[in-house]
């Protein structure tokens, strides 16, 4: 084991991925120029080495400044060989690109009756809670849980990038990885050597009797937070993190419910049609009997996110709004009785 960072977690994984499969490359804006192989543009230092020197120009590719080129090229290197990993830097900058990943990327297995195989890994960083304004701070992973075809994680901890961006490489569909760069400097002790974290596994962080609460992304370590306080108050909350949103792990969600009778999700997407709102609905349609209180949602509001920093802080997720709405469904149970 040795200490790491997110970003580092990251880098690891690709360098292991590319050592290991000499049809990995990595596509990019400025990758060339970024010795550490990640984030174009020296902005994301996600590995010691030069990835440049050590796999060469054949394996890292600079692309030109065209989401839309960039993903349209790498699901043909995917269609005939290759395994690329896209950095497309902003997940907003996905948008320039929804006709090549929504209309392309994932039909075209279904389309081409599973003669097609399209193993590409699209990485994108959630710029969110650095005063970047509406272009650059979306968190989209909701909008594309809608599209069939598309594997989805949203790693929270160094451990779990390392893990499952591994899996993701090795994987014959296409994925998205939603990283929030807030975490990017968070460590903790992560296996020097290759591990691979299956999809649709969720993390229990926290066992806890009273109250579940689902985290995702940034989520999880306010939910932590939450949890930590909860406890000296003598409430005892279960912390899960489902790690991937396509395929959800909605067994180790519902278990927990049973248990505990209450839901509480903290997810830092929006509120309509987010992550969190399908999974309420799940344990609506399928623990409904369970529920002892209200199922509560602790996310951002439906707004554009502004360049004040005073202001954009308040809209997201935290400790305190998740201790809030713990308490507000084990409330609703004590009037009712």
């Amino acid at each position: 084991m040795t200490v790491m960072s997110y970003l580092g977690a990251i880098g690891a994984a690709q360098r292991e991925a590319m050592e290991a499969d000499p049809r990995v490359i990595i596509m990019g804006e400025d990758v060339e120029a970024n010795v550490y192989g990640t984030m174009g543009g020296g902005k994301s230092r996600a590995d010691k080495g030069d990835f440049l020197q050590m796999f060469g120009a054949r394996r890292i590719r600079n692309t030109p400044i065209s989401e839309e080129a960039m993903v349209g090229a790498a699901a043909g290197a995917a269609m005939t060989g290759l395994r690329p990993i896209v950095d497309l830097s902003y997940s907003s900058f996905l948008y320039m690109a929804m006709d090549q990943l929504v209309n392309q990327v994932a039909k075209n297995r279904y389309m081409f009756g599973g003669q097609a195989s399209l193993p590409v890994v699209f990485r994108s960083a959630m710029f969110f809670g650095l005063n970047t304004g509406a272009h650059h701070s979306d968190r989209p992973y909701p909008m594309f849980m809608n599209v069939p075809g598309l594997k989805i994680m949203v790693p929270a901890t160094p451990s779990d990038a390392k893990g499952l961006l591994r899996t993701a490489v090795d994987m014959d569909d296409p994925v998205l990885s939603f990283e929030a760069c807030i975490l990017w400097g968070l460590k903790e002790e992560v296996d020097e050597g290759e591990y691979r974290i299956p999809f649709g596994v969720a993390r229990t962080h926290r066992h806890g009797n009273d109250v579940t609460i689902v985290g995702i992304s940034t989520g999880v370590h306010a939910a932590l937070q939450a949890a930590q306080k909860l406890e000296a108050e003598g409430i005892s909350a279960e912390v899960i993190d489902p790690r991937t949103m396509v395929p959800l792990d909605s067994d180790a969600i519902l278990n927990s419910v049973a248990r505990t009778g209450r839901l509480v999700i903290v997810d830092p997407a929006h509120t309509t049609c987010g992550a969190a709102a399908e999974i309420s609905a799940i344990v609506a349609e399928k623990a409904f009997d369970c529920l002892r209180g209200p199922i509560m949602r602790v996310t951002t509001p439906d707004t554009q996110i502004p360049f004040s920093p005073a202001i954009e802080k308040q809209l997201y997720p935290d400790a305190a709004k998740t201790i809030a709405a713990v308490k507000r469904t084990m409330e609703a149970r004590t009037r009712a009785a």
